[in-house]
């Protein structure tokens, strides 16, 4: 898994991480079961400390999409079905964002539509 960090984006170093990891289990790139760099060998591997790995390993164990324990590391699972209360909140501010912006149902609806489309294709 390559990852994209972009250390001048207002997005946190963390949460990036997370949003690739996320991004790559929903493209097939990482599957269940498949073991994830240790704490220690990402932080090096992207040149960022300990702890920011650390967070985003405990939000994507937090969240369901990965299992840790002391001898397997950090390993990929698929997270229960249906949208948690955290997405379905991030969904609705993203929706404001874009009412307010001056888009109409019509034009979200067609913008997610085209947005899925290039991310089914894309993998």
């Amino acid at each position: 898994m390559l990852l994209r960090l972009d250390f001048s984006s207002d997005i946190p170093i963390y949460q990036q991480l997370r949003n690739q990891v996320v991004s790559a289990i929903a493209s097939g790139e990482l599957g269940p079961g498949q073991r994830l760099p240790t704490v220690r060998a990402l932080a090096e591997e992207c040149g960022i400390n300990m702890m920011t790995v650390s967070k985003a390993y405990q939000l994507l164990k937090a969240e369901g999409y990965i299992t840790t324990g002391r001898r397997g590391g950090a390993v990929v699972r698929l997270p229960e079905t249906g949208v948690g209360p955290e997405t379905l909140e991030c969904l609705r501010l993203r929706l404001c964002e874009l009412r307010l912006a001056g888009l109409g149902r019509a034009e979200i609806l067609d913008l997610c539509g085209r947005l899925y489309d290039e991310e089914v294709s894309e993998k």
